[in-house]
């Protein structure tokens, strides 16, 4: 995939994110399968940008319709058609049975802020309802992390103390509705980059990092989950 696709899909961090996209595909053959497909948490559509242009049919869904902040980049890539934008509710969605796939990036943090633990497992299960039998959810979410990713979102980031990053030890239960749930996870030095070029570089640093860092302390955990 070229540059600028990509960073449209991605849009932080994308050396380390990036590797999402590489995971799922090396797993999940959606090519132009005209797929019934779902992104949650999709502000800026990235995702849904990403599975319209492999030729499926996309929900682009966030809790407040995100149609005037992703039409632009996806009129851009002239796959519109294959996208409808709707305001959903991550913790109470309305379809059952529905999709072929749903995914999201970045979504588990910020719904379950605060420490409401519950609502992760919640989000996990209200998506394997609104999957078909065999649907699979593809996945990409912030780690817990090292002390480090702590002590830098506590300082420097603005909901830093009100999201509650994902724990490596929460994953099976978090997901325990579904029959299979495969992830890796990725990314260290990325996260601490204040501008994308300075995570750029620093993320070209992880190639390197992750073969030494534990996996509990890398910041990102990508994953498929089958019904």
């Amino acid at each position: 995939m070229t540059k600028e696709p990509l960073s449209d899909i991605i849009d932080w961090d994308i050396a380390n994110w990036s590797k999402a996209i590489n995971y799922w595909e090396g797993v999940v053959n959606l090519k132009n399968k005209n797929y019934n497909c779902l992104e949650l948490g999709g502000r800026k559509g990235g995702l849904s940008l990403w599975l319209a242009l492999n030729g499926n049919n996309v929900i682009c869904s966030d809790l407040e319709n995100p149609n005037e902040i992703a039409f632009d980049t996806h009129q851009k890539y002239e796959c519109k058609k294959l996208i409808q934008y709707q305001a959903i509710d991550a913790t109470t969605i309305e379809y059952e049975n529905h999709f072929d796939i749903i995914a999201f990036k970045s979504l588990l943090g910020g719904v379950s802020r605060d420490n409401k633990n519950e609502m992760k497992k919640k989000v996990a299960n209200e998506i394997h309802k609104a999957l078909k039998e065999n649907g699979v959810l593809l996945f990409a979410e912030n780690m817990e992390a090292s002390f480090f990713h702590k002590l830098l979102r506590k300082h420097f980031v603005a909901w830093g103390n009100e999201w509650n990053y994902l724990k490596l030890d929460e994953v099976e239960n978090v997901f325990s509705s579904f029959k299979s749930v495969k992830y890796i996870t990725v990314g260290f030095c990325g996260a601490f980059g204040r501008s994308e070029k300075q995570r750029n570089i620093l993320g070209r640093f992880d190639f390197f990092f992750e073969k030494i860092v534990p996996k509990k302390m890398r910041y990102i955990l990508i994953g498929i989950a089958e019904k």
